[in-house]
């Protein structure tokens, strides 16, 4: 594989408690936010392309402008799952996610 090309690697953006997960199990890109960074913190490895895969705090898609969740929907250089957090009320179904991903109907 070229050096300039995505190497593959994992991230994940989000609060401390997710942050601190993801690094107990081996997680080196784990990149803890606030709402004051976050959204920039996002777009900045988002856009990077060292990543193929942003595992992303749920809180966090309520922030991001309308255009660019468009965009996450139907891309998938990098893919970006977002990650609901407990008590979060905006949780992605598996189907759904399915569908976005694979462009496959399970039925939901």
């Amino acid at each position: 594989m070229d050096k300039d090309q995505n190497t593959g690697k994992i991230a994940v953006i989000g609060e401390r408690e997710l942050v601190l997960g993801f690094r107990l199990i081996g997680m080196e890109s784990a990149f803890e936010v606030n709402e004051g960074n976050d959204v920039e913190t996002f777009n900045r490895l988002y856009r990077s392309d060292e990543y193929s895969l942003l595992l992303v705090s749920e809180k966090i898609k309520s922030r991001l402008e309308r255009k660019l969740l468009d965009h996450i929907e139907v891309s998938t250089n990098p893919l970006v799952l977002f990650i609901p957090m407990p008590g979060g009320h905006d949780e992605e179904s598996v189907g759904k996610l399915a569908k976005r991903i694979l462009g496959v109907d399970i039925g939901t």
